[in-house]
């Protein structure tokens, strides 16, 4: 990733937090997974919205100049992929997000801090 990656996940989660969604958990994961460094977790309501949370991330993070290597699962909405290698981006709809319980794939990796800035409503 071309900028820090802090700004990069602060980023993201903005994103997410902006578009509505849910449940946002970001995970180190460097010292554990041989494939990424950082893991996301967020979660939308139904599968256009989790749709949209993914697009919206993948377009503020080309903005950056920022592409992932992967997507998955971008066309059917129940559980979307965006692997960037140093942070992969799991959105999915509750039920899926609980049946898969991607973070205890990583009991031991330490929750990361993220700045999100709520905006009043006008």
């Amino acid at each position: 990733m071309q900028e820090n990656s802090q700004d990069i996940l602060n980023l993201v989660a903005q994103t997410i937090y902006e578009k509505k969604g849910l449940n946002v958990l970001a995970l180190d994961v460097s010292g554990i997974s041989s494939i990424t460094d950082t893991v996301i977790v967020a979660e939308g309501n139904v599968d256009r919205h989790v749709i949209a949370i993914a697009k919206s991330i993948t377009q503020k993070l080309k903005d950056q100049g920022i592409s992932p290597v992967f997507v998955e699962g971008i066309h059917y909405g129940d559980w979307v992929v965006l692997d960037y290698m140093q942070m992969i981006v799991h959105i999915f709809m509750p039920g899926y997000r609980e049946k898969y319980q991607i973070e205890r794939l990583f009991p031991e990796a330490e929750l990361i801090d993220l700045n999100v800035k709520a905006v009043k409503a006008v």
